[in-house]
């Protein structure tokens, strides 16, 4: 059976001093494209120490066999977050995506690591084609220390692309890159926190607010903002409305720890429905 939605990245073990957390990238997209109805699969590797009880019954794991878990450790200090890879997984190439998959409805490329082969963004001819890129701005300095650079493989992956995701962390000097990407594709996203994002429809760009939330821990929040855009557009078309949902969906998620936050699809269509009713109340005076 071909699953309506396809994760492909590394799960990874997320250090933040003694506490460790599962996350990545492609984790939290798919467990919040199963937490909002769909049928899930998952292209990642990963060593015995992941949690491997974590993922649903029903989710279709795709596994390439590590020895190690991809590990950063996460740090803050008054000059921002400071990211080190400690170990990785192995990378995830054309090869170790299953057949049943190559059909889904929606998939979206989310490397953490630079481990996703950009060619995978052709292989999935039925459906539209997401990329988190964050991982694909990454390279990895001195000790593991995680700085920026530029994407490489751009122009291998954005032929295939429907929309593609970023943070104003990953746009960081590439912001005249950043705006020729976004020219060649339908949908373009960057999220800035709790302020919100910034949609760009066919090169247009547009505000979209953010829904306020009691922000508990925001690890995660912009892949389940991603997932929850895929989902919804392809539902309804309207890459406002899907903007929107999205938002919401992210702001359910910063309000308690780790994946168990993602919230259900009823959750975030109660959170919508005021934050529409909001909006309106806001435009009306």
């Amino acid at each position: 059976m071909t699953p309506e939605f396809v994760a492909v990245g590394h799960v990874t073990l997320d250090r933040f001093g003694e506490d460790v957390r599962p996350g990545g990238t492609a984790l939290y997209a798919a467990l919040t494209a199963h937490r909002l109805g769909c049928s899930v699969g998952l292209v990642t590797s990963f060593g015995p120490d992941f949690p491997r009880s974590l993922f649903p019954p029903d989710l279709k794991v795709a596994r390439v066999p590590s020895p190690k878990t991809t590990v950063f450790r996460h740090e803050s200090s008054r000059e921002g977050r400071r990211l080190t890879l400690l170990g990785r997984a192995e990378d995830l190439e054309i090869g170790h995506l299953p057949a049943s998959f190559k059909s889904a409805d929606l998939a979206l490329l989310g490397p953490d690591a630079n481990e996703v082969d950009p060619y995978l963004a052709a292989e999935f001819t039925e459906g539209a084609v997401g990329a988190a890129a964050q991982g694909w701005l990454r390279a990895r300095g001195a000790g593991g220390v995680i700085g920026p650079a530029l994407w490489e493989d751009a122009a291998l992956v954005l032929p295939h692309v429907q929309a593609l995701f970023l943070s104003e962390e990953d746009v960081g000097p590439f912001e005249e890159e950043v705006v020729e990407w976004f020219q060649q594709i339908p949908i373009g996203v960057i999220t800035v926190g709790s302020r919100g994002a910034h949609l760009f429809v066919s090169g247009e760009r547009y505000f979209i607010e953010a829904e306020p939330a009691d922000e508990v821990d925001p690890t995660g929040a912009g892949d389940v903002f991603a997932a929850a855009f895929l989902i919804d557009y392809q539902r309804h078309g309207n890459p406002w409305e899907a903007a929107q949902f999205a938002a919401c969906a992210a702001a359910l998620s910063v309000e308690g720890i780790g994946v168990g936050a993602i919230p259900l699809r009823a959750a975030v269509e109660e959170r919508l429905a005021a934050y529409r009713s909001r909006l309106g109340r806001a435009e009306a005076t």
